[in-house]
């Protein structure tokens, strides 16, 4: 049973109407430092998580690992953060959602600086899988502290804002680390992103506004299962949580085997020019915002299954032998899956009527579940088919995801809470 907040201290620039607190609006200073501080934790989650993803074919070359065994440095990390975002969200329910946030940050960059000195190739998955547990609690609670403190007419927007610093953070962090690694050693550029992510951990905690439309609930395992079975009856939302799936199962397998493909013939580029490729998520960091917000004005419905036909495009355009053409087709796919992915878990957090964090959880669970799965299988596709086998198997899963999108939008209206 949930028990009473008493006194809610409202954050600066929050507006009152007779005595109660208003949730946070677009326009307000309250509004801007909220933006802020969750971008900046995104980014730094996101760019200790991706980074090492242009390292991919250079573990495989001073370990010699196939494509598949190298991305277990990346699936591992997200499988195990997919799980545990159950746990934290749970956790959240309980503490608060800032001091979940919080811990998960500052531990997470504690790990990616371990991680660069560990000598072993199992030491450091080991590490990375340890980096999946703390990882998970960002992600597990952000979404339902924007679905809580920010009102229904700018959640869009804000969730849009968020994935954009989510993109902004797996973009630089690939993209230096790419860069980096062409000039001195992979170790020393994991420990440059794992040192540079305490900084922005730091800004999140003492900006981040407080709750004050939180109210802790006692931990319950009858509870707990019950809110995840109510969530997994709607099919609204497990139609949702198979998008998050099939959209980053596809996303992380184009750009997990991306680096091989470029590093061959014909391409021959070097490991430098291919660590620029990923400056493509400054596409993700637009396309977040502006499908998020078109998204609220014209309906979900109505355009969700537009980030997936422009995935679909994209993916054929990597097929292509010309360089341009490649990079026009990662452009593609990059805006097509942050607009989709601003969209659905968006509309899940306004989908779900009660226990947010859970839904949230369980479509992130989903999603990451996507880039632990989806991503180490496509190395197996790769291994024997090449790279017309990772588009082929990224076809499908995105021809699942347009009828899927197909099958919502022809679902009643979904429910609005009130502002």
């Amino acid at each position: 049973m949930a028990r009473s907040v008493t006194s809610p201290n409202p954050a600066p620039g929050a507006g009152l109407m007779g005595g109660t607190p208003e949730k946070i609006q677009h326009g307000t200073r309250a509004f801007l430092l909220t933006q802020i501080a969750l971008a900046t934790a995104g980014f730094s989650t996101f760019a200790l998580l991706y980074s090492i993803q242009p390292l991919l074919p250079i573990f495989s070359q001073e370990y010699r690992l196939t494509e598949a065994q190298s991305s277990l440095s990346l699936s591992l990390t997200s499988g195990l953060m997919a799980v545990c975002m159950l746990v934290a969200s749970t956790v959240s329910e309980t503490i608060g959602r800032k001091p979940v946030m919080v811990a998960s940050v500052v531990s997470s960059s504690v790990l990616m600086v371990i991680s660069a000195l560990v000598p072993e190739w199992w030491q450091f998955l080991a590490v990375r899988a340890l980096m999946g547990v703390t990882l998970s609690g960002l992600p597990a609670v952000a979404m339902a502290y924007v679905a809580e403190e920010i009102h229904p007419r700018s959640t869009g927007l804000s969730m849009g804002l968020y994935i954009g610093g989510n993109a902004l953070g797996g973009m630089t962090g690939r993209l230096l680390i790419g860069v980096m690694a062409g000039h001195m050693s992979w170790r020393m550029s994991v420990l440059i992103i794992g040192l540079a992510s305490l900084i922005g951990n730091l800004t999140f905690w003492r900006i981040l506004p407080p709750s004050r439309f939180f109210q802790p609930r006692r931990f319950s395992l009858d509870a707990l299962g019950n809110a995840f079975i109510s969530h997994l009856r709607d099919r609204a939302l497990v139609m949702l949580f198979a998008e998050g799936f099939l959209l980053m199962g596809g996303f992380i397998t184009i750009y997990n085997y991306l680096g091989y493909r470029l590093l061959a013939p014909p391409f021959n580029l070097s490991q430098a020019e291919v660590g620029l490729i990923f400056s493509c998520y400054l596409i993700g960091i637009f396309s977040s915002a502006w499908m998020g917000n078109i998204g609220n004005r014209l309906g979900r419905r109505r355009v969700l299954w537009t980030g997936f036909a422009i995935m679909l495009a994209g993916t054929a355009l990597t097929e292509t032998r010309s360089v341009w053409l490649v990079l026009l087709g990662v452009a593609l796919v990059t805006f097509g899956f942050f607009g989709s992915h601003s969209i659905a878990s968006g509309w899940v957090g306004m989908r779900a009527r009660h226990a947010k964090a859970q839904a949230s959880s369980l479509y992130l669970f989903f999603y990451y579940l996507g880039a632990s799965v989806v991503g180490t299988t496509g190395g197996v596709f790769m291994n024997r088919w090449g790279w017309t086998g990772v588009t082929g198997m990224t076809t499908a899963l995105i021809l699942v995801g347009l009828f899927l999108s197909w099958r919502l939008s022809r679902m009643e209206p979904l429910p609005t809470p009130a502002g």
